[in-house]
């Protein structure tokens, strides 16, 4: 009987840990959401009307915001597969807010207007560079379960 109840914690601990949307991942996942929105009604924005003047800066915030869709949505759900989506998108995010927030300060002339990772997300208080930063501690924190072979 006592073995059934441990078999059965485990189980339940594992599945808890295929999770990522519980606690703090709440909160994560909020912010994510909010930065898919805002980025993608800013993108929007500038490309309908500001194009000719920015393609490069408006193409990037649009890549922003699909960035920020796919972290908040892989981020919610559960399953490995998710997590490595999660994963992948995070990297990327980071990837991008430190390459982008480079060159716009040592080449502003290639970035005429902001995007969302110019000057390393200062036009948002620097969100943009933190959050892949506690998206990666949390995704390190609920890593799923490595199988026994």
């Amino acid at each position: 009987m006592e073995e059934a109840h441990e078999v059965t914690v485990e189980t339940t601990e594992k599945k808890n840990r295929d999770t990522r949307n519980t606690g703090p991942g709440r909160l994560l996942i909020a912010v994510y959401a909010v930065f898919a929105i805002s980025a993608t009604a800013r993108a929007g924005y500038q490309i309908l009307t500001k194009f000719p003047d920015a393609p490069l800066a408006y193409i990037l915030s649009a890549f922003a915001a699909v960035v920020y869709i796919v972290a908040t949505v892989s981020l919610a759900k559960p399953g490995r597969t998710w997590f490595k989506v999660s994963l992948a998108a995070v990297v990327v995010e980071m990837l991008g807010v430190v390459v982008v927030g480079a060159i716009s300060l040592f080449d502003p002339v290639a970035f005429p207007h902001d995007t969302v990772w110019s000057s390393f997300g200062r036009g948002y208080g620097f969100v943009p560079l933190i959050l892949p930063v506690l998206g990666l501690l949390w995704l390190y924190r609920r890593r799923p379960a490595r199988i026994p072979h």
